[in-house]
């Protein structure tokens, strides 16, 4: 006597059980770490509470005064400055870099363990470390007798963004030249050897199959330069403090300046939604510039 198998339906259903097991433990950690801290800022954006005592509504109040503060724009321009050059820093380089380190050789093994130890550093630490060697009068540039170097970096304007961008170009280049060159080695090889063949050289080679191949590699790195950026305050707030004046305080310095200076959490609360919206919407603009998950991977087969 035979027995009449299950339906279709039914072994899709056997066969998603485990999957959404496997998947609840991951939404939890996200709803209890993500979802609940997000809700509570947001609530506390319609309240004033000082940190310490009561927490009362505020409604709308709390908005109106950190939309209408003068010194918004500017720390939103300031924030987008920082992102954009340091974008088109570390864009570029890390591209090279990754390309260098695919390949096989064993000096090149060694290098990338070099390049990734400013990765392994903590950015206070890298703060206080470039803030002493930029000293003008005990630095390294006094050490050494090198007028280049002796300039006043962290109290003119220009300078202090450039050491900003500089430090942070630093410290985040090695983990994108890290991704990069794990997209260059999942390029077949086949493609190259072609290209040798039709006589193509190096520089050909890159900009006709690398960079296209890598251009989705190119939106992933783009998205966490950019959102990683509005992110920025402990290295900011231990080179420079915001300074001179407002050149480097950008939206995390002003909303820690507002919430854990002020004690005004409301309004750090407001500035703390806005970082969330712009980082989603961000990551949104990318992403519909990167097209869809399914198109990349039919184009790289």
């Amino acid at each position: 006597m035979t027995t009449a198998a299950p339906p279709a339906s039914a072994r899709k259903v056997g066969r998603s059980g485990p999957v959404v097991w496997m998947v609840l433990p991951a939404l939890l950690m996200f709803a209890v770490f993500g979802v609940v801290p997000l809700v509570g800022v947001l609530v506390l954006s319609f309240t004033q509470w000082d940190g310490l005592g009561a927490i009362n509504p505020a409604g709308l109040s709390n908005w109106r005064t950190v939309l209408s503060d003068p010194g918004l724009p500017h720390a939103l321009f300031v924030t987008f400055e920082i992102m954009i050059l340091s974008w088109l820093v570390q864009t570029p380089l890390s591209l090279l870099l990754g390309v260098f380190l695919a390949g096989r050789q064993r000096y090149r093994a060694f290098l990338a363990v070099l390049y990734f130890v400013p990765l392994l550093l903590s950015s206070a630490a890298i703060a206080i470390t470039y803030k002493a060697l930029l000293d003008p009068n005990f630095g390294l540039g006094a050490g050494l007798h090198i007028g280049f170097l002796t300039q006043d970096w962290l109290g003119k304007d220009n300078l202090a963004l450039g050491v900003v961008i500089f430090v942070v170009s630093w410290q985040f280049i090695p983990f994108h030249s890290l991704i990069y060159q794990g997209g260059v080695r999942q390029i077949p090889t086949t493609m190259y050897e072609a290209a040798a063949i039709d006589g193509a050289g190096r520089v050909r080679q890159f900009f006709s199959i690398t960079v296209p191949q890598l251009k989705y590699t190119i939106i992933t790195s783009s998205t966490l330069m950019v959102v990683g950026s509005l992110t920025f305050f402990d290295l900011i707030f231990v080179l420079t403090a915001g300074g001179p004046g407002d050149a480097t305080r950008v939206l995390a310095l002003d909303m820690y300046k507002r919430g854990f200076q002020a004690n005004l959490m409301g309004p750090a609360s407001v500035i703390a939604v806005l970082l969330v919206l712009i980082g989603l919407a961000l990551a949104l603009i990318l992403r519909r510039l990167g097209g869809s998950t399914t198109a990349s991977q039919q184009e790289g087969a």
